[in-house]
């Protein structure tokens, strides 16, 4: 032992003998594809859970939409369990991603809804304290019903002093998120739901 080098130096290795001597991959492991389908699954619970107007704006496979209507309408459960496995089996071949980002919408989680959210209070909020921002709304919505806006605006205040329910405060979230979601202004999107709407 003692001054022998700790492997044979002598002899030149080359990339083909180094590369062979790497692992070969085998693709994801049991416990990684067992994770990936009790989420396929959970995604597709989600899916068969929503209302058909919802499900309708997702942008889905046919075979996929057919499978979780068929669910939806299936009561027992040993039926819509093998119904579920069925889902789950076409999602595998689904960019859930999409399908995710949709869900998340809806729920309002998603990053982009949660910006125009706080968009559209910050614009109320500037509206309610500052009359001649409406000027600025015209500019930016010029088919906006600036006369509408402003007389919702004149009725929340007057909610607020006599201690009323906001209902025209609310209303005017609702004109402002209608504004935004038909795309009048250039980079418009839809918005979450009215937090005070509730």
């Amino acid at each position: 032992m003692g001054d022998a080098p700790p492997f044979d130096c002598s002899r030149n290795i080359s990339v083909d003998e180094f590369d062979n001597e790497l692992p070969e991959y085998r693709g994801p492991s049991k416990s990684q594809l067992k994770r990936e389908m009790t989420a396929l699954q959970q995604l597709g619970e989600e899916l068969v859970g929503l209302s058909r107007e919802r499900l309708a704006r997702i942008e889905i496979p046919e075979r996929l939409r057919e499978a979780i209507l068929e669910a939806q309408r299936i009561s027992k459960h040993e039926a819509r369990r093998r119904q579920m496995q069925f889902i789950g089996k076409i999602m595998r071949d689904v960019d859930a991603g999409p399908i995710r980002e949709a869900l998340d919408e809806f729920k309002g989680v998603s990053a982009a809804a949660n910006a125009r959210q706080h968009h559209l209070e910050r614009l109320r909020t500037r509206l309610m304290e500052d009359e001649s921002a409406f000027g600025e709304l015209a500019r930016e919505f010029p088919q906006a019903d600036i006369q509408h806006l402003r007389q919702l605006r004149r009725n929340a205040l007057k909610e607020a002093q006599q201690g009323k329910p906001p209902r025209a405060y609310r209303e005017l979230f609702r004109e402002l998120r209608e504004l935004l979601a038909a795309g009048t202004a250039p980079g418009a999107m839809p918005v979450a739901a009215d937090p005070d709407a509730a």
